[in-house]
């Protein structure tokens, strides 16, 4: 009887938890750029693909309004209670902290109440327009996980374009219109984010969804973020290696969740009739008691942690990578062109590490035996010798005939593809894999990679790629 209970109760719990979730709380995981694991050889890094966690990032921007001035409260006025002209006993002073109304209680905790919020200065000056620029600005690429929501203490705006920047404010392009006529606003159709298709995400729409006047329960304003990802992780966002792997390739998909900056353009505020009652002026002005903007630092998949100091964010770069945005490869790790992570295969996808670069070997002793500069020899495409080997910045390598160098390790001199390294003197590639760090497809060697002409790799038995093996071979340790 109890057991039945029981699981009549979790199987209840169940289906609720899955209803007030529609949505997983983060989308996707990459919490651990490697792991170790055990091998025949011993423990060895796993390297994955990583990005920090999806957090609220209004606690890392600086807010900037234009014009300067126009918070109220310097001189201080009185205003009028939304919808009621005549209740106009209101007051904003900026010198009075219960009475002043500044922009960082935009950013700040609702729990209490009254909610606070930041106002501006009333439409005392009409038919001048009344237009201000609220600029969100955090210094760092960040990608956008959730809705943006902005939440307004007045009535919401007749007139409104959300913006971006993906270059610190240097230019901007639109993210969303918003009016209650599109067509008279932007000279655009109306339209909603459900009119849109994984063919058209990434248009600029104009809509009217959430312009309507005063209603005390229509106070939020959406740019909607999942809504655009359900287009290809399905509408519970159950299918993420489908969004994940059109994030990886396709760049205008993932530059338009990218921002540096976003900007609001309140263009007229929320008059609720046709005409504006020039009787009533101190009845027209913008409030926000919140803004919502939820993300993570744009890491390139190459760290965990991104850290806030002295006013700055910035990537605890892993992989070998470095850059506000891991965006390069250390100094001495430039043995392959940077690439950023991926997020496929799932769930741990590709960490793309930078590897060391050839010319960090160290300089060892002279000895009788000098073999000459790697470029000089006779090899009729180099690059095809040992592709994501940095050849061509070898100099002078000499044999040390004392003592051997690694090969490969578990630190710096990494197996590629899944292979493990072999007493620090060979890889020990996958049946796919093959190449002094199992760098090639073993079918290139065959030239059976769907290439006609078969020049997938220089032939088995290559003398040259027989003396690149002997150089790693025998060269001097590396020294950092």
């Amino acid at each position: 009887m109890y057991l039945s209970r029981f699981l009549s109760i979790h199987a209840l719990w169940v289906t609720v938890s899955s209803v007030m979730q529609p949505y997983p709380l983060v989308w996707g995981h990459y919490d651990v750029c490697k792991t170790q694991i055990y091998t025949e050889e011993g423990k060895v890094w796993d390297y994955m693909a990583c990005q920090p966690e999806s957090t609220d990032m209004t606690k890392y921007l600086k807010v900037k309004l234009d014009p300067p001035d126009i918070t109220c409260g310097d001189p201080p006025e009185t205003f009028c209670a939304m919808g009621n002209p005549y209740m106009c006993n209101n007051e904003c002073d900026a010198s009075t902290p219960e009475l002043a109304h500044p922009p960082e209680l935009m950013f700040d905790f609702e729990g209490r109440h009254p909610s606070t919020f930041w106002q501006s200065a009333t439409w005392k000056e009409y038919p001048k327009p009344l237009q201000v620029n609220i600029t969100l600005s955090w210094s760092k690429t960040i990608e956008l996980t959730d809705n943006i929501v902005i939440t307004f203490e007045s009535g919401r705006p007749d007139q409104m374009i959300l913006e971006k920047s993906l270059d610190y404010g240097r230019t901007w392009q639109p993210y969303q219109y918003y009016a209650t006529d599109c067509l008279d606003a932007f000279h655009m159709d109306p339209k909603s984010v459900k009119d849109l298709s994984q063919h058209t995400v990434l248009e600029i729409i104009c809509t009217e969804e959430y312009s309507t006047g005063y209603m005390t329960n229509s106070k939020i304003i959406h740019f909607e973020i999942k809504d655009r990802f359900a287009f290809f992780a399905g509408p519970w966002l159950r299918n993420m290696a489908s969004l994940y792997g059109q994030l990886d390739t396709t760049k205008k998909l993932r530059d338009f969740f990218t921002v540096t900056d976003l900007r609001i353009r309140l263009l007229r505020p929320a008059v609720g009739e046709i005409f504006v009652d020039e009787l009533h002026l101190a009845r027209y002005f913008y409030a926000i008691s919140d803004i919502k903007v939820h993300g993570r630092c744009k890491c390139n998949l190459h760290a965990t942690v991104c850290v806030y100091d002295n006013s700055k964010l910035t990537c605890e770069c892993e992989h070998n990578t470095t850059g506000p945005d891991c965006g390069k490869c250390k100094k001495n790790y430039q043995g392959r062109p940077w690439s950023p992570g991926s997020y496929l295969p799932i769930p741990k996808g590709t960490a793309n590490t930078c590897i060391p670069s050839i010319s960090s070997i160290g300089t060892p002793p002279k000895f009788n035996r000098i073999w000459p500069n790697i470029s000089s020899l006779e090899v009729s495409n180099p690059k095809q010798v040992a592709p994501k080997l940095a050849l061509s910045t070898v100099s002078s390598v000499q044999v040390a005939n004392h003592k051997r160098a690694n090969v490969c390790d578990n630190e710096l001199l990494h197996c590629q593809n899944g292979g493990t390294c072999h007493n620090n003197v060979r890889c020990l590639c996958p049946a796919a894999y093959t190449g002094i760090l199992c760098e090639k497809l073993r079918c290139e060697e065959a030239g059976s990679c769907g290439s006609d002409s078969g020049q997938g790799a220089a032939p088995r038995g290559s003398p040259a790629l027989l003396l690149l093996t002997a150089l790693l071979g025998t060269a001097s340790p590396l020294v950092f």
